[in-house]
C-alpha cells in the first residue's frame, strides 16, 4: 500500500544572492594595489647606495671569515687595511699607532667596531698621516688612501733551492746502496734497485760483451 503521508517541503535558501560586483570599486581597488606596488618598488629603488668608503670597509670587514656580515670589523682586519691602504707609513703612523686607536674607539667590552666608529678611527689615525693639514684636509686624504680598496691576498710562497736541498735530491751524489737504487738517469730502479737479485746468464759481473755468446756460437756456424 502506498504511502499517502505528505512529504515535508524543503528549506527556503535564506543566504541572499550576491550582488554584481560594482565596476567603480573594483577599478578603484586594483588602482590602489597598483600604486601601492609601485611604492614599494619606488622605496627600494630609492635606498641609497653604499660609499667607496663603506664598500671598503665591509670588503676588509668580511675578509678571512666567511660568518662575518660586514657590519663590524675585527682588529686585525682593522690592521690589514690599514697596511693594505698605506694609512700606515712607518714613520707618522705606526703598527702600534694603529692598535692603540683601535682600542680607544671600540667598546671595553667590544672586540669590533662599526662603521660609525670606523670613521673615528681614521680621523684619529688622519691627525698623525698628516700633520701638515687642516683636520678636514686630512681626513679626506686617508679616505682617499681608503675608498674604494680591497684587501691584498698575498701570493704563493716561492718554493727557494739550497745547496742543502740540492744534495739531499741530486741522485749523482748519491753512494753506497742508495746509489745503486738509481739508473743513470736519475729514475729508480724499484725492487732491482732493493733486492740484490741473482744473476744466472753465467757471466762475470760488469762483462761488457754479455749476451752475445750465443750469437758468436751461431755465426760460427
Amino acid at each position: 500500500m502506498a504511502d499517502s503521508r505528505p512529504k515535508p517541503a524543503k528549506p527556503a535558501n535564506k543566504t541572499p544572492p550576491k550582488s554584481p560586483g560594482d565596476p567603480a570599486k573594483d577599478k578603484a581597488a586594483k588602482r590602489l594595489s597598483l600604486e601601492s606596488e609601485g611604492a614599494s618598488e619606488g622605496a627600494a629603488a630609492a635606498a641609497p647606495e653604499l660609499s667607496a668608503l663603506e664598500e671598503a670597509f665591509r670588503r676588509f670587514a668580511v675578509h678571512g671569515d666567511t660568518r662575518a656580515t660586514g657590519k663590524e670589523m675585527h682588529g686585525k682586519n682593522w690592521s690589514k687595511l690599514c697596511r693594505d691602504c698605506q694609512v700606515i707609513d712607518g714613520r707618522n703612523v705606526t703598527v702600534t699607532d694603529v692598535d692603540i686607536v683601535f682600542s680607544k674607539i671600540k667598546g671595553k667590552s667590544c672586540r669590533t667596531i662599526t662603521f660609525e666608529q670606523f670613521k673615528e678611527a681614521l680621523e684619529e689615525l688622519a691627525k698623525k698621516r698628516f700633520k701638515d693639514k687642516s683636520s678636514e684636509e686630512a681626513v679626506r686624504e686617508v679616505h682617499r688612501l681608503v675608498e674604494g680598496k680591497a684587501p691584498i691576498i698575498s701570493g704563493v710562497t716561492k718554493a727557494i733551492s739550497s745547496p742543502t736541498v740540492s744534495r739531499l735530491t741530486d741522485t749523482t751524489k748519491f753512494t753506497g746502496s742508495h746509489k745503486e737504487r738509481f739508473d743513470p738517469s736519475g729514475r729508480g730502479k724499484g725492487r732491482a734497485g732493493r733486492v740484490d737479485l741473482v744473476d744466472e746468464s753465467g757471466y762475470v759481473p760488469g762483462y761488457k760483451h754479455a749476451g752475445t755468446y750465443d750469437q758468436k756460437v751461431q755465426g760460427g756456424k
